[in-house]
């Protein structure tokens, strides 16, 4: 590739060494015009890394509220490209996607934002099924951000996990995927999936009673917030991984998948049981203490 693209990529990380060298290896040199690693506060070797491979490195200190990591970037750091794609840095771009994104950029269409495909990695291989990861990644410069969730430190995550971009205009799709493979293993899965589902829980609860948050979710989050009161949830999510998606021709690798992800989901729904359950207590509480307070 001889002309950069008119696109800065972003890589958002906090102690990321394991995974930053292959992601920024597989970008290269000759794709877009800016490399940015968005940093907060890595106490590992991730920014010598950055600096490695000529990427520009921005702090970012979160305040526990909006915005968080991506929102922050574009409103602070905007791009002077025409296009910008948020890359985590366990997700590799592979010359399949790459060549697929140079003829797609240098079109003359309307798009304002593509859809990415992803492969799934787990126990070092390729999973055959089991989870179609897709995402909203790529989009123009201005067209939109990321969707506003007003949060108080409901976890210890600083970037947007599971919100998705809205966007202004049409979208199309990137058929090419890119390779989401982590290499902290599963012990970090695990523990990712732990705080992931306590953010999910309290993201569910504060959005089920905004109804102009429900007008912007996709097909997918109105199945999945459909059941998120269920412990039908977790089930649910199994066979539609292990049968519906083909997990089961990954054999026991496949079947494991599946049973994480199950555990995660239930993890969901107990959460938000957990949650109502102390709401509850609090609101008897404070009304027994207001009685208390009129009889005395």
């Amino acid at each position: 590739m001889s002309t950069l693209l008119d696109l800065t990529i972003v890589i958002p990380v906090r102690n990321e060494e394991k995974n930053l060298p292959t992601c920024l290896a597989r970008i290269g040199k000759n794709l877009a015009r800016h490399i940015v690693v968005v940093d907060s506060g890595s106490t590992d070797s991730t920014r010598e890394i950055a600096h490695k491979y000529g990427a520009d490195v921005v702090d970012f200190d979160w305040n526990g509220k909006f915005p968080k990591k991506r929102n922050w970037y574009l409103r602070n750091h905007t791009p002077t490209t025409k296009w910008v794609l948020f890359l985590d840095a366990d997700e590799f771009l592979t010359d399949e996607f790459k060549s697929e994104l140079q003829l797609t950029l240098q079109q003359d269409n309307p798009k304002v934002g593509y859809w990415l495909r992803y492969t799934v990695y787990f126990l070092g291989k390729e999973n055959k099924g089991g989870y179609f990861l897709h995402k909203l990644a790529l989009f123009q410069v201005g067209a939109g951000e990321y969707e506003k969730i007003d949060e108080d430190q409901w976890s210890q995550f600083d970037m947007e996990i599971h919100e998705h971009p809205v966007l202004n205009g049409e979208i199309g799709t990137i058929r090419s995927k890119i390779d989401h493979r982590d290499f902290r293993g599963v012990s970090y899965y695990v523990a990712k999936h732990n705080e992931y589902s306590s953010w999910e829980a309290a993201r569910f609860l504060k959005l089920a009673s905004d109804a102009k948050s429900k007008q912007s979710w996709t097909w997918m989050q109105r199945i999945k917030y459909g059941l998120m009161r269920t412990p039908l949830l977790g089930p649910v999510y199994f066979f539609g991984s292990y049968i519906l998606m083909g997990g089961f021709r990954d054999g026991s690798r496949g079947f494991a998948f599946a049973i994480l992800k199950m555990a995660y989901f239930t993890q969901m729904y107990c959460k938000i049981r957990e949650i109502e359950q102390e709401q509850k207590q609090q609101i008897a509480t404070s009304l027994s203490r207001k009685k208390s307070e009129i009889w005395n």
